[in-house]
Parts: structure tokens; C-alpha cells; sequence
């Protein structure tokens, strides 16, 4: 196995992967609360550390990756309430949406997704055991986490702890602060009233806070002390400060080794985020312009980078996509020439140090053009390399569509994909509105257990 090192946020360095279990890792990842469809944003820890998966599987290692999903929290709500829909039927709806989306991307399911709302068991265990080793205490009905019973706050972010605020405002704006200290967080909210989600509980009815149901649902699932905890990057603080605080507090050791960020997608140099207004939805993203070219998009951004979303990025990353099923027409199935081995060694090492997706895409475009040369001197091109480093991206599929499509032309290909995309995030109208505009190029859609190919009409 090559030496693998990930950026970790708490130490501020690279650190090795050393798994608390050899030949097995163990990885969390922040998933999404389900208040509305998610955008191109959210989708980005998503492919990141699914990606990462697959590198860590294609090295050897049994890799357990779990991404949760928040089913109870304000937004969702206050989203309900908006649309006039209980809150539980609106979670149910969104999580549907969230996981037709993200099978649109086609990169597999986590191993394990689970839901706050079915945690509730295990988050009621660790608000006691905090309460217990003093570091929690209850206030008619809430409970709060004692941020200054704890002194390694802040080690995460990386911030003086009277300089914080927690921006969760009080549990009632309708009477005064329980709070003993403004840094405190909630751990448990007792219920307000419009709030149709709830559950009894030592400290009165009420609902969990944000922070302890991430706590809960990784140690439910992985354990304390398990490998890679991933997110975006706006989750530092105070999300993840306080995972990493309640946890180390009830349980007297971290909660993971590494702590592993991706940054934000960027529309005009801002966030891209609902609270904004500034979003493109995931399913739109994947019927206008096909999932391998967004695949292909995340990819050349290296993952801890903001990464701007423009339609010129885009389009760059759908003519990558080209070169690529081009490439599969000039190859043949076999063995690659012993001479292009070093490009897929260096694909692999560029993964290996912290997952430098863009520098290993270079490797790849480099191992193209040198195919394409021997390929029109005359020599026949295995596609062993090029399909065992595109499968990392789960984009091994392109040499088989390059290859299948045949004397497809380009355009038509991309509407293939598009179409495509559309029905895996069952949006059908579109999907038939591109099946009609390849048939105005001279092409019928025959779809078969092998998947879609494309055949001249008449």
C-alpha cells in the first residue's frame, strides 16, 4: 500500500493515514439537512469523499464510509410551516429528493446513511453521560453543553474561545436566556410551540441540537476514535468545534483521527448556499450538463480549494469529457504499453498526497495525448491504465460509451449523457425532451440491459 496523507484542520499539516484497524478505514462525512433540494454545493462532500473511497478501496483497504442525514432541525421546520406540510412528511420527501440526486451522480450509495431522527436513543445516552462528567446541564427543558468546562475548545478551529459565538441565538426568543454562559451550545431543545416533532425524555419533550445528533450517529456507526471526519469547510465552526468537544467530554478520547475539509463551491465569489439565494440545484446541474462532466468539474479543483461554478467551467469539463470517450475509440482492450506506466504511477501518487485529484487528472490528459500519438503511427493501445485510473473517478465508463457510440457524433453523445442524467434524477420530462431532440439529429434511443445506446434512424 503507498503512504496516503490528508490535510488535517486540528493539527493544520498533512498527517499519514495510520487506521485504527490495519487494512480497514473507517470514515464519517456531514451529510445534508433536508429542508429542500440540494444544490450543485452540497453535492461536492458528497463526490469528494466518495471519491476518496474508492481511491482508499482501489489501495487495499475495507473502507466503512457513513454519511449521515438531518431529518430534525429548524430549517426544515420552518420550511414545513412555509409549506404548509408537517415536518416530518417534508424531511421524508427531501431525504427521497436528496438520495434521487445523488444517485444521479452514479458513484454508489455510503455504506451506511443513517437519520437523526432515528438516533434518538443514542443521543439521549450521550447528553446524560456528558451531564453526568459535569460538562452539561439541564434548564427547564433544555440542556446546554459548558463550553468552559471543557479547555481544549477551540483546538479544532483554531480560535481563542471568547472571541466565538455560536450564532444559535436563544432555545426561546420568548423568555430570557437559560444559557449560564452565551458560549454554551444546546444539546437537547425543549418544544416550542409550531414544532410537530418531538419526543420525551429525561429533561421534558423537546427535539435534539444539531451538533450532538453528528456525535451520536458516527460513534453509533464507527465508534470513538475512528479515522476521517469529513465536511465542507463552513462546518469548522461551530459545527464540528462542538462535535469534537461534547464527544472528547463524554467519552475522554476524539472522536477521529483526522479531520478532513473540502471548500465551498463559489457563484461570484460568494458561497453557494440556499440562506444566499445563490444556488443550482444538483438535478438541474446533472440534466443540463450530464454527470460525468460534473464529476469531471469537481475533480480539477483539488477538494480543500473553493471551487467557482461558471458555465465556462463546465463546458471546459464537458470537452475533457470528449477527449476522454475519443481516446476510448482509438484503444483497444488489453494491457497498456510498459512505457506509459510511470503516468499511472504518478496518477495514483498524486491521490495518495492528499488526494490531489487535479494534479492526478494532468496524468491522465498526459497518458491521452501519448496514446493518441502511438495510436496514429499505427500501434494498438491497451486501455488497462487509462481505465484503472479513470475507475477511481468512476468514469470508466467513457471507454465503453466512446467505444459503443461508434460514429456517433459528439453532440449527440452529450444529449445521450444528458438524457441520461435526467431519468436518474426522474426528471422525465426532460429526459423525454432529449430523447426528441436526438431524434431530430437522426438518432432513436434503444435502451438495454448493458444501458443506453444511440442508433441511427430509419
Amino acid at each position: 500500500m503507498r503512504q496516503i496523507t490528508l490535510h488535517d484542520t486540528r493539527s493544520g499539516r498533512l498527517q499519514p493515514l495510520q487506521p485504527r484497524d490495519p487494512g480497514r478505514v473507517s470514515m464519517y462525512a456531514c451529510g445534508p439537512t433536508v429542508y429542500g433540494r440540494i444544490h450543485v454545493g452540497n453535492a461536492r462532500p458528497y463526490v469528494a469523499f466518495s471519491l476518496l473511497k474508492r481511491f482508499l478501496v482501489h489501495e487495499g483497504y475495507e473502507v466503512t464510509f457513513v454519511a449521515n442525514v438531518t431529518d430534525v432541525n429548524d430549517k426544515i421546520y420552518d420550511a414545513a410551516r412555509a409549506a404548509g406540510v408537517g415536518s416530518e412528511h417534508l424531511a421524508r420527501e427531501m431525504t427521497a429528493a436528496y438520495i434521487a440526486d445523488t444517485d444521479g451522480l452514479g458513484l454508489g450509495r455510503p455504506d451506511h446513511e443513517p437519520l437523526a431522527s432515528e438516533t434518538i436513543d443514542e443521543i439521549v445516552e450521550l447528553i446524560q453521560a456528558l451531564i453526568d462528567r459535569g460538562h452539561a446541564y439541564a434548564a427547564e427543558g433544555d440542556v446546554y453543553f459548558d463550553v468552559r468546562s471543557y479547555p481544549e475548545y477551540g483546538e479544532l478551529s483554531h480560535r481563542q474561545v471568547d472571541d466565538m459565538d455560536q450564532g444559535e441565538g436563544d432555545a426561546d426568543p420568548a423568555r430570557p436566556s437559560l444559557k449560564r454562559d452565551p458560549l454554551d451550545f444546546a444539546l437537547w431543545k425543549a418544544q416550542k410551540e409550531g414544532e410537530d416533532t418531538a419526543w420525551d425524555v429525561p429533561w421534558g419533550r423537546g427535539r435534539p441540537g444539531w451538533h450532538i445528533e453528528c456525535s451520536a450517529m458516527a460513534e453509533a456507526l464507527l465508534g470513538v476514535g475512528f479515522d476521517i471526519h469529513g465536511g465542507g469547510s463552513d462546518l469548522v465552526f461551530p459545527h464540528h468545534e462542538n462535535e469534537a468537544a461534547q464527544t472528547a467530554a463524554a467519552r475522554g478520547e476524539p472522536l477521529t483521527r483526522l479531520w478532513v475539509h473540502n471548500g465551498m463551491v463559489r457563484l461570484q465569489g460568494e458561497k453557494m448556499a440556499k440562506s444566499v439565494g445563490n444556488i443550482f440545484l444538483l438535478h438541474e446541474a446533472l440534466a443540463a450538463h450530464g454527470r460525468d462532466a460534473l464529476i469531471l468539474y469537481f475533480c480539477g479543483g483539488h477538494y480543500r480549494q473553493p471551487i467557482a461554478y461558471s458555465e465556462e467551467r463546465l463546458s471546459e469539463a464537458a470537452r475533457s469529457v470528449e477527449r476522454i470517450r475519443d481516446a476510448g475509440r482509438r484503444l483497444v482492450a488489453g494491457p497498456s504499453p510498459a512505457e506509459l506506466a510511470s503516468l499511472r504511477n504518478a496518477f495514483f501518487d498524486a491521490l495518495a498526497e492528499d488526494f490531489n485529484t487535479p494534479r492526478a487528472l494532468a496524468k491522465v490528459f498526459e497518458w491521452v495525448r501519448e496514446a493518441n500519438r502511438r495510436a496514429e503511427a499505427g500501434e494498438l493501445v491497451g486501455d488497462a491504465d487509462l481505465r484503472e485510473m479513470l475507475a477511481v473517478f468512476a468514469l470508466d465508463a467513457l471507454l465503453d460509451a466512446g467505444a459503443a457510440a461508434g460514429g456517433t457524433d459528439a453532440a449527440a453523445q452529450v444529449l445521450l449523457d444528458r438524457r441520461e442524467a435526467a431519468r436518474a434524477a426522474r426528471d422525465f420530462a426532460e429526459a423525454d425532451r432529449l430523447r426528441d431532440e436526438l431524434a431530430t439529429l437522426g438518432w432513436d434511443v434503444r435502451d438495454g440491459a448493458a444501458g443506453p445506446t444511440l442508433v441511427p434512424r430509419g
